[in-house]
C-alpha cells in the first residue's frame, strides 16, 4: 500500500480516536460518602425541646402551644441532636458557634472518608461545598483546605442560599466540572448550621423551621478515574434540575426574611407542598423518559390522549408511571412528614417505598441537603441495596427548587460497614411507621 494511503488512513484513525475521547460521556463514580453522627449527649428528645421552649422565656404561649404542636406531629424522634449552643438556656447564637458547629460536622466526615481510603488530602483536585444559611469569610472550602492542607490550585467552590435541594446541585456542579477536568478527584461536602438559625419571633410561618432542622451533614468523594471504578460504590446515571424560581408563588414558598419586629427567620408557606408536587412533576416529566420502560411510557402516552382528546370524559387523571419499573430504592428528601407522604402519593408509591426517608427523618429530624445521604446509607445498613440496583434521589429546596439524581450500584455493599446507622440499625423502623 502506498504511503498516500497509509497517511489517509492513519489520519482517519486519529480523528476516529480523538471523536471518541471527546463525545464519550463521562463516568461519574461515587466512590464512598460518611455522614455525621453526633454523640448521645446531644440527643433532644421531644420532651426536652418542649421545656426547653418553655424555660427560655423567649415565647409566648400562643408561640409555645403552635411549636409543642408540630413538634409532636413532625415525625422526628427523640434521637435527633442539635448543637451544644442550642440546648443552653436562652440558646446561644454566635459567628464562633456556627463555625464551631462546622468544624465539628465537616472535620469529622472527611476525616472518616480520609481515613477509610488512605486519601491524601493533596489529591483532591475538586472541593465543593453547600450550606445554605451560613456562608462565612473564609467560606468553608477554605475552612477544609486549610484544615487539611490541600493543594493551592484545588478547585474549590462555596455554595450557599441553594436550600435543601444543594447536595444534589453541588454533584451536579462537580459532574459538569469532570466534563472539562478529566483523571479529577472531587470532595463534595454538604450539611446546614442549626446554631445561626433559630427565630426568636411571633411569626407562625417562621416558627415551624424552629421545630424541624437538626444537627448532621455529609461528605461525598466522586472521581471520573477509570482506575476508581472497582473500588467505587456506585455510578452517576442521570441528574435532573427543576427551577421553578419564575413563578412567584414557588419563589415566596421558601423564604429568608425579617418580621415586623425586625427578627430574621425563614418562612414556610402554606401551599409549600403545592409547590413541591408542581416542582417534582415538571422533574419527573424530563426525568421519566430516561429511566422508565417503554412499556411504562406507551400506556402515559395513551393515558394523556385520551385525557385531551378522547370522548370518554371519565378519564380524569393521566395515568401515573409505576417508576418501580425503573428503581428498585427511593430517597425522598426528609423535610418533613407532609412532603414525604405528598411524594408518595404523586408518585403511587407505597408506604414503605418511604422507609428511608421516614426513618431518617425520625432518627437525624430534617437535616437539610444532607438527608438524601442518611436515607442511602441507611438502605446500605439495612442489607438492601445490591449490585445492580438503582437508586432515585429527590432533592427539594427554595427558590424554588426539585432535583433528581439516578444512581447505579455497581459493587457488592457490605451491610456491616460501620456507618451513621451501624449502632441501632436493629431498632429500625420503629413499629413499621418511623413517623409515628
Amino acid at each position: 500500500m502506498s504511503s498516500p494511503y497509509l497517511l489517509v488512513i492513519s489520519a482517519c484513525l486519529l480523528i476516529a480516536v480523538f471523536a471518541y475521547h471527546s463525545f464519550k460521556p463521562t463516568s461519574i463514580y461515587l466512590i464512598d460518602f460518611s455522614c455525621y453522627q453526633p454523640p448521645d449527649f446531644l440527643r433532644s428528645p421531644i420532651s426536652n425541646f418542649i421545656e426547653h421552649l418553655n424555660l427560655s422565656g423567649i415565647f409566648d404561649r400562643e408561640c409555645l402551644d403552635l411549636q409543642q404542636k408540630i413538634l409532636e406531629r413532625s415525625g422526628i424522634g427523640d434521637d435527633a441532636c442539635v448543637p451544644v449552643t442550642v440546648h443552653e438556656i436562652p440558646p446561644h447564637s454566635s459567628l464562633s458557634a456556627s463555625r464551631e458547629e462546622t468544624h465539628d460536622i465537616l472535620f469529622t466526615v472527611v476525616q472518616d472518608l480520609f481515613s477509610k481510603h488512605k486519601i491524601d488530602p493533596k489529591s483532591i483536585d475538586i472541593l465543593v461545598s453547600n450550606c445554605s444559611l451560613f456562608c462565612p469569610s473564609p467560606s468553608i472550602t477554605s475552612i477544609i483546605i486549610n484544615k487539611f492542607g490541600m493543594r493551592s490550585n484545588i478547585k474549590s467552590f462555596s455554595l450557599s442560599g441553594m436550600g435543601c435541594s444543594a447536595g444534589l446541585l453541588s454533584i451536579n456542579l462537580v459532574k459538569d466540572l469532570m466534563k472539562i477536568h478529566s483523571g479529577s478527584l472531587a470532595l463534595v461536602l454538604s450539611m446546614e448550621a442549626v446554631s445561626p438559625n433559630g427565630y426568636k419571633g411571633k411569626c407562625k410561618s417562621m416558627l415551624i423551621a424552629n421545630t424541624i432542622f437538626r444537627m448532621g451533614g455529609a461528605a461525598i468523594l466522586l472521581s471520573n478515574r477509570e482506575q476508581d471504578r472497582d473500588k467505587a460504590k456506585y455510578k452517576l446515571q442521570h441528574l435532573i434540575r427543576t427551577h421553578l424560581g419564575s413563578d412567584n408563588e414557588s419563589y415566596e414558598s421558601v423564604m429568608q426574611e425579617v418580621d415586623e419586629e425586625g427578627l430574621v427567620g425563614v418562612a414556610l408557606s402554606k401551599q409549600l407542598v403545592k409547590v413541591a408536587s408542581k416542582a417534582l412533576k415538571i422533574n419527573v416529566v424530563e426525568l421519566g423518559p430516561k429511566v422508565l420502560p417503554y412499556s411504562e411510557q406507551l400506556k402515559y402516552i395513551i393515558s394523556f390522549i385520551k385525557r385531551k382528546w378522547g370522548k370518554d370524559k371519565k378519564e380524569k387523571e393521566v395515568y401515573t408511571p409505576n417508576f418501580k419499573k425503573a428503581f428498585e430504592h427511593f430517597c425522598i428528601h426528609a423535610g418533613g412528614r407532609a412532603i414525604i407522604e405528598g411524594v408518595e402519593k404523586h408518585l403511587k408509591l407505597e408506604k414503605e417505598d418511604g422507609e428511608a426517608s421516614r426513618t431518617t427523618l425520625y432518627r437525624y429530624g430534617n437535616t437539610s441537603s444532607s438527608s438524601l445521604w442518611y436515607e442511602l446509607q441507611y438502605l446500605e445498613a439495612k442489607g438492601r441495596m445490591k449490585k445492580g440496583d438503582r437508586v432515585w434521589q429527590i432533592g427539594f429546596g427554595s427558590g424554588f427548587k426539585a432535583n433528581s439524581a439516578v444512581w447505579k450500584c455497581i459493587s457488592e455493599i457490605d451491610s456491616r460497614e460501620k456507618n451513621a446507622w451501624s449502632d441501632r440499625i436493629h431498632l429500625y423502623p420503629v413499629c413499621g411507621d418511623a413517623s409515628g
